[in-house]
């Protein structure tokens, strides 16, 4: 019971309550005098804290203790715990001013004028996870690649998920050209099927990302990104930046509106992706149903689903044909 706050000692006298229920409170303090942790334990103290927790309650004058339903005092610990446990999650989500902080310690690295050169790939990329780890909002983005590479899926899949699973909106504007490249579509795909919004345009050549309408990175030089970007927190930058997205944004066509409906009703959903995956990799249905946090049945209709949008007439054969659509 320690997850829920409950010391060893504390545990070990609510177990001796549930086995001998005619138990005193002098049976218990003397119990907790036995097996207390140190030798300063106070053994009335080890009876407040359980009281306190609500595992024991006195039930009349003769000093006898009643220990609380199981059930009921687990549900009650519980509801304790998890309020705790939000509230530090709170306290740790509204830490930005830390970040703010630290970042000040970097002196001449920021510029008076609230933009920060960052310098190289690898600078722009950590800074990228930091500004989506600390998104609370919403997410815009431009980028007119017209393809990713498995790699660069394999990078952004998390960082994407963990913020739409967060509540963080996102709205995208991407090149038509890189539904062209099967990875790339059925990526896109996957994220509007997760609740991203994403939209694309025939020409476009800026690369813009705005962080909950405060915090926006644009590269240095857009044919090549390699060569730095510009971190803007300055109030008029950013809000031009936001101006400019929302016009390529109101510009550009919901991708959902590209392919016909014959096609829609052909892409898998977010999760028969990761049942496609799953069922490439795990090997047996109950290791991927579990790994996937569903019932064997509901496992087994995802697989049957994919195999016939596939066409496929196995699992083997849907493996393949997957594969040659970039689902794989």
């Amino acid at each position: 019971m320690a997850v829920l706050g409950v010391p060893a000692t504390d545990e070990e006298l609510y177990r001796h309550c549930l086995r001998h229920p005619d138990t005193t409170v002098e049976d218990l303090r003397a119990l907790a005098d036995k097996i207390g942790s140190s030798p300063e334990e106070d053994p009335d103290r080890c009876l407040e804290r359980l009281r306190r927790l609500g595992l024991i309650h006195p039930t009349g004058a003769d000093g006898r203790i009643a220990p609380a339903d199981p059930e009921v005092a687990v549900a009650r610990l519980m509801d304790a715990r998890l309020h705790a446990l939000h509230q530090e999650l709170q306290r740790v989500t509204q830490s930005r001013h830390v970040v703010q902080g630290l970042r000040a310690e970097q002196g001449e690295l920021m510029a008076s004028q609230g933009i920060e050169q960052l310098h190289g790939l690898d600078d722009i990329r950590n800074r990228i996870e930091d500004l989506a780890f600390f998104a609370r909002e919403e997410i815009l983005s431009v980028e007119p690649y017209t393809r990713l590479s498995a790699e660069n899926i394999a990078r952004s899949r998390p960082l994407d998920m963990r913020c739409l699973r967060r509540g963080v909106r996102i709205r995208n504007v991407v090149l038509r050209a890189a539904l062209d490249h099967p990875p790339t579509a059925g990526y896109l795909r996957e994220l509007v099927a997760e609740g991203a919004l994403i939209r694309v345009a025939e020409n476009i050549s800026e690369r813009i990302l705005v962080y909950d309408g405060h915090t926006a990175l644009v590269p240095v030089d857009p044919r090549h990104t390699a060569r730095g970007a510009l971190l803007a927190r300055s109030n008029g930058l950013v809000a031009n930046i936001i101006a400019l997205f929302e016009q390529i944004w109101s510009q550009a066509e919901p991708l959902t509106a590209v392919a016909g409906p014959e096609d829609e009703e052909k892409r898998l959903t977010g999760t028969e992706q990761r049942v496609l995956l799953s069922m490439c990799s795990a090997g047996k249905d109950e290791v991927g149903a579990r790994e996937l946090g569903v019932s064997v049945r509901t496992y087994r209709r995802h697989v049957a689903d994919i195999m016939q949008k596939l066409g496929a007439v196995n699992r083997a054969h849907a493996a393949l044909l997957a594969r040659e659509r970039g689902w794989l």
